[in-house]
């Protein structure tokens, strides 16, 4: 994919925010670094107007359609400025994404795996933009 237009924001990202996307088919337990929500040791704060990247590393045997709400992610995919606006990245199996954002509205944002029944068995966060 490629935009047609570069982004509105040409800022290069602040930080790198790296979550591993783990979890367990037999045990049927998902989540972000080995921890589930309920294990989570806090939001991912970021500053209102930051520009950051988010990587994630899939480290399971299936893939997760990543969806953050409250704010498109430009995906990293080769195209330089002309990266395309996604509201859910998908994230195969033993693959490294990367998507930058801008935290364009202050709140308390799900960002989760779209298939909802391993959002619900623990892969999700929230995202606060203060």
């Amino acid at each position: 994919l490629r935009a047609l237009s570069p982004g509105p924001d040409p800022r290069p990202p602040t930080r790198d925010i790296v979550l591993h996307l783990t979890g367990n088919m037999n045990r049927f337990m998902w989540g972000f670094d080995g921890k589930k929500y309920s294990e989570a040791p806090e939001p991912i704060v970021l500053r209102h107007r930051e520009r950051a990247r988010f990587v994630l590393i899939n480290d399971t045997m299936m893939e997760h359609p990543m969806h953050l709400h409250g704010m498109f992610k430009e995906l990293e995919n080769g195209h330089g400025e002309y990266r395309p606006y996604k509201h859910t990245v998908l994230v195969r199996p033993a693959e490294r994404v990367s998507f930058l954002v801008t935290a364009d509205d202050v709140g308390r944002w799900a960002f989760h795996c779209h298939l909802l029944f391993h959002m619900e068995a623990g892969m999700f966060r929230e995202v606060r933009v203060v």
